[in-house]
């Protein structure tokens, strides 16, 4: 059982104890004395009685998490436990009216004046004003409906003892029908706080989003980076839990690890703000204006599933061209790998249209290389001093890191090295391309070069 679940408990428990004592002290007194206002006030208590134990016992359900038949978690148990007591309430109410008006309307004599009604009264007041307080802080912070129910009945009970005495104090001064009043009040004020109550959790019950959830919700996940927009929100409430269910339009161009960061900092967003929040986030990526040409030709190729790289976009006196690298399986037969570009071709006439100049130009997709080993620390010496050679006199220096591994398909290089922080990287590439073609001219058995390039050290 959680913690918040544990809390809820406990108030509930000890509210059962506290209501029951009341409710037999009060009803002693008023069969005593013959006060319909006290008795009204004492049944007033053993309903609130039962509907505490039954608060205690919803309290312990609807905490317990999602299963497979309630996907929801069990929140709503509480709701109806609330309309349950609320309908009580009215049934004790109505027939408080029903007795006062047979009262007033026979003229039954008024109860006997008692010191001890008024003792049993201001203690009760006490009582009730505490452990309404207390349920109220309880719900307030739990969001808990049945606790809001049982202060809602605590906090009537305070304005139905003040009732009871006002109508005594009227029956002691000669006023017979001042406790009948009394009763009619009591009877009153429940109906009215219960309307307040049932209303709120009816609302619970059809879906009604919650107030200023939806906005809340709704600028939180605005403000998560990499969000475009909200397109639909929609909030409701379970238990104590706002079930937060978003529409998100997020770049086109992002991967799809990328828009589940973005998903993951939504959740954390929407439950910083309204605390227990659980997020359904469905992300519909969008074009965005600022999206430039070679990216809105990357997510077409993406979305065919193919492999492109080393786009070139030129723009000829307001006609487009556009170069492509794709690759394709190297064993394909060249009209099926035709084919292949000849769609992808077409879909970027359909998006920039049909003046668009596109050349595509097919090479063999690179195969995984099999598993390798390193190689002797004698040959990374060798290979290493060769790229200090071809560096040598040139803008690149400071080779270092070097790796050699040797697998089926050939020598495989890694190696780092520094360049001026100023230099451009157009200038960079070209000076390693340069030393990666010398080092492979020296050595066939390289099958590939892969060189990192980074400033100097501060």
């Amino acid at each position: 059982m959680t913690s918040t679940s544990s809390i809820k408990s406990n108030v509930a428990a000890i509210s059962i104890f506290a209501s029951a004592a009341m409710a037999v002290a009060k009803f002693a007194v008023g069969i005593a004395i013959g006060s319909l206002a006290l008795i009204s006030e004492a049944l007033h208590s053993s309903v609130d009685v039962i509907a505490t134990i039954i608060t205690w016992l919803v309290v312990r359900v609807s905490d317990a998490p999602a299963d497979d038949e309630h996907h929801y978690g069990h929140g709503k148990f509480e709701s109806l436990s609330a309309l349950f007591v609320i309908a009580l309430l009215y049934v004790l109410a109505g027939g408080i009216l029903v007795e006062s008006w047979s009262r007033l309307s026979e003229g039954a004599p008024p109860p006997a004046m008692s010191v001890l009604a008024f003792v049993v009264l201001a203690i009760d007041i006490v009582v009730n004003f505490w452990r309404a307080r207390a349920l109220h802080r309880t719900a307030r912070a739990t969001r808990s409906q049945a606790l809001a129910a049982d202060a809602l009945h605590f906090a009537s009970d305070v304005l139905g003892s003040f009732a009871v005495i006002a109508g005594l104090v009227l029956t002691a001064l000669g006023f017979g029908w001042g406790d009948s009043v009394a009763a009619i009040a009591v009877a009153v004020m429940i109906s009215i706080l219960g309307l307040r109550l049932g209303r709120s959790t009816i609302e619970t019950l059809l879906d009604r989003a919650p107030e200023g959830v939806a906005e809340k919700a709704g600028a939180a996940i605005s403000a998560v980076p990499g969000v475009v927009g909200v397109e639909r929100l929609r909030a409701r409430m379970v238990g104590a839990t706002y079930f937060i269910d978003a529409i998100v339009n997020v770049p086109r161009t992002y991967p799809i690890d990328r828009v589940e960061t973005i998903k993951k900092a939504a959740q954390e967003a929407v439950s910083n703000v309204l605390g227990d929040a659980d997020l359904t986030f469905t992300a519909v990526p969008v074009a965005r204006d600022n999206e430039s040409v070679r990216e809105r030709i990357m997510v077409i190729a993406r979305n065919s599933g193919l492999a492109v790289h080393h786009v070139t976009v030129h723009d000829l006196g307001g006609r487009l061209t556009v170069s492509i690298d794709l690759e394709v399986d190297g064993d394909m037969q060249l009209s099926a790998a035709h084919d292949i570009a000849h769609e992808l071709e077409r879909s970027i006439r359909e998006d920039f249209g049909e003046d668009v100049e596109v050349d595509t130009h097919i090479e063999p997709l690179e195969p995984e290389l099999p598993h390798g080993s390193d190689a002797a620390p004698e040959r990374v010496e060798t290979i290493k001093a060769a790229l200090a050679r071809f560096a040598a006199d040139g803008a690149i220096h400071d080779i270092h890191n070097v790796r050699v591994r040797e697998t089926a398909a050939g020598e495989i290089v890694n190696f780092h090295c520094r360049a001026a922080p100023s230099m451009s990287v157009i200038t960079v590439h070209e000076n390693v391309d340069e030393i990666e073609r010398a080092l492979r001219r020296a050595f066939p058995t390289i099958k590939r070069v892969i060189s990192h390039a980074e400033p100097p050290r501060a």
